[in-house]
């Protein structure tokens, strides 16, 4: 599997908005929705009050892939922010998270001044947004079937034996 940066809300403001203002998008009940998938996998959820703009995450990912380091840095952030209630919108958290996760804290600050893996994040952003992908997380197998959304085991290993059925 291969992670791919996607901005899912650049509009939202560098301060990011309030937790609470997802209820206002999504309906009601879409906190305890999250929480019951997050917790599904054994992590705690335990997400921020503010929902950062990730964009600034998203670059530094960009740079971690660049080194070598994408998973474990990914991983690092994905943890610390539904389950440490970590800030990525803040800066000294962002850089603290991925240098523990064994990026350069001083080249990811470096990057962070620098609009080259912001551009990336803006290209990846737009192609998958020309192959309809409108959310996240968003799943393309053998580049022919796109899964929208989180969703159930069950609905992954259908597809895949959709796809080996069009194969024979």
């Amino acid at each position: 599997m291969e992670w791919l940066p996607f901005d899912l809300h650049p509009e939202y403001p560098p301060e990011g908005v309030p937790r609470t203002d997802l209820e206002k998008r999504y309906g009601p009940g879409v906190n305890d929705r999250t929480r019951a998938t997050i917790e599904a996998t054994g992590w705690t959820y335990n997400p921020p009050e503010t929902i950062p703009n990730s964009r600034r995450a998203l670059a530094v990912t960009e740079l971690a892939r660049d080194r070598g380091l994408h998973e474990p840095v990914h991983d690092r952030l994905m943890h610390a922010y539904w389950s440490e209630a970590a800030d990525l919108g803040d800066e000294e958290v962002l850089l603290a998270l991925v240098g523990a996760a064994g990026l350069d804290p001083e080249e990811a600050r470096e990057a962070l001044e620098d609009d080259t893996f912001v551009d990336r994040v803006l290209e990846s952003t737009k192609t998958a947004n020309m192959h309809g992908i409108n959310a996240i997380p968003a799943f393309v197998f053998d580049h022919r079937l796109l899964v929208m959304g989180a969703h159930p085991h069950e609905t992954f290993e259908q597809a895949i034996e959709l796809l080996e059925r069009e194969e024979t």
